[in-house]
């Protein structure tokens, strides 16, 4: 990291493209598919916002992923036209296949990139990679979450992000707060690492790298943004919602089975914890509390989604103890794992059992609310059931941390030590 300024202000280096005499410093990367209407006047924006405003030399990569209208006709022009522009086509669609590509193949020093419809203020470019030029951060991100940001957008996305970032902070642990924005950067020495182990090719690819990034011990430097919502965006939400959620289900499984070298990445990176074990897990009931109602807002949301999905072809009962054994099991593991300090397999299956004598209690709760809805209400509306599981539900989420603490994991936590075992088996249980 210490020849990182030098690397972008000193002289020697290979000539690119372009008519400049010194390495590439950004090459921010703008994924593209079908975007024929607003192509032209993005690539023209930012370039022009880049000539203006930006100190270093840059290169502006157009990444079409298998358009079919006029979007590779329109990009193979503004590269011809516009200097520090080029044009990638790829045929297969994925926007994460597009940035992998393009980032690892490029010779910049940072790699970012941004979303076609400049949704971000550019203002906030210069900002996003200071960090990462100066070599004091690794990867860099625009957060609409963030104090100081400044959002536009409808309340059905705005609740659906927020859902998203809790669900991976009660899942993955993950400590960045928007995993969505697309604004992103990354040292390409750091990207040329990280990579090759990112499995996604579609809208999980950022989340992937920045929970991979994380785990490495990496430093993720956070940037508020003003932020406008694209009316006519054509992205899927549904669809990208399920994709997404399947990709935590994925990589939580990869980080407890250890499929990703996760300690061998902080040992190549130089990014061992500064002392011996990571930070440990505190044992104060507020700090428990916190985490666990952390942990039980990203479950409660879990169970909702599952019980709609499953009310779908089953009654409400079923759809309830189905959706609410598969999210219990998953709280039991991350309240284990993240609020009680508790690693390695040794009394994991004893926790679960007792895990599963809490559900019963909770089952009974919300079980007992639903068949106690029925005999009040004739044909109660789902809006009314999913009320009556909420209430249920936050009534047995008191009860939950109430018996963990003082019978399933009471004086079970202890301070962190880095073992392999442990490191494989963070979320095993």
């Amino acid at each position: 990291m210490s020849t990182v300024v030098s690397d972008f202000t000193g002289t020697g280096l290979p000539p690119v493209g372009g008519g400049r005499h010194r390495r590439t410093v950004l090459d921010i990367v703008v994924p593209v598919y079908n975007e024929e209407r607003d192509l032209e006047s993005s690539v023209r924006r930012l370039h022009a916002h880049l000539q203006g405003s930006f100190p270093y030399p840059f290169r502006i990569t157009v990444a079409d992923n298998a358009s079919t209208d006029d979007t590779p006709r329109i990009a193979a022009r503004l590269a011809a036209e516009l200097p520090d522009v080029a044009n990638v086509r790829l045929e297969q669609k994925g926007r994460g296949r597009a940035l992998k590509t393009v980032w690892s193949s490029s010779d910049a020093a940072v790699l970012a990139y941004c979303d076609v419809d400049l949704s971000t203020d550019l203002n906030a470019v210069l900002p996003l990679v200071a960090p990462l030029i100066s070599g004091h951060s690794d990867l860099a991100i625009g957060t609409r979450l963030g104090r100081g940001s400044r959002v536009v957008r409808g309340a059905k996305r705005e609740f659906i992000s927020r859902c998203y970032n809790l669900i991976l902070r009660g899942a993955l642990a993950a400590g960045f707060s928007d995993a969505q924005c697309g604004f992103k950067a990354i040292r390409g020495d750091v990207a040329q690492r990280l990579l090759p182990l990112v499995e996604d090719t579609g809208w999980f690819f950022d989340t992937e790298l920045l929970v991979l990034a994380e785990r490495a011990g990496l430093r993720i430097h956070e940037v508020p943004v003003d932020w406008v919502d694209d009316p006519n965006s054509t992205v899927d939400i549904v669809a990208t919602a399920t994709a997404d959620l399947k990709g935590v289900v994925r990589v939580g499984r990869a980080l407890a089975t250890g499929a990703l070298p996760i300690r061998e990445m902080r040992t190549q990176l130089g990014r061992e914890p500064l002392e011996a074990g990571v930070p440990g897990v505190p044992t104060g009931m507020t700090s428990q509390l916190v985490r666990f109602a952390a942990i039980g807002v990203a479950s409660t949301l879990a169970n909702l989604l599952l019980y709609l999905l499953f009310r779908t072809f089953m009654g409400s009962l079923a759809a309830n103890v189905v959706a609410l054994l598969l999210t219990t099991i998953a709280n039991t593991a991350a309240n284990r794992r993240l609020t009680f300090g508790v690693r390695g397999r040794d009394g994991a299956a004893r926790h679960q059992f007792q895990g599963l004598i809490v559900f019963g209690i909770g089952l009974g709760l919300t079980t007992g609310a639903l068949a106690l809805l029925g005999v009040v209400v004739a044909n109660p509306g789902t809006v009314l059931e999913l009320a009556v599981i909420v209430v249920a539900n936050l009534v047995a989420t008191v009860v939950r941390f109430v018996l963990f603490r003082s019978w399933v994991f009471r004086g079970r936590a202890r301070p962190a030590t880095p073992t392999t075992a442990d490191t494989t088996t963070e979320l095993a249980a």
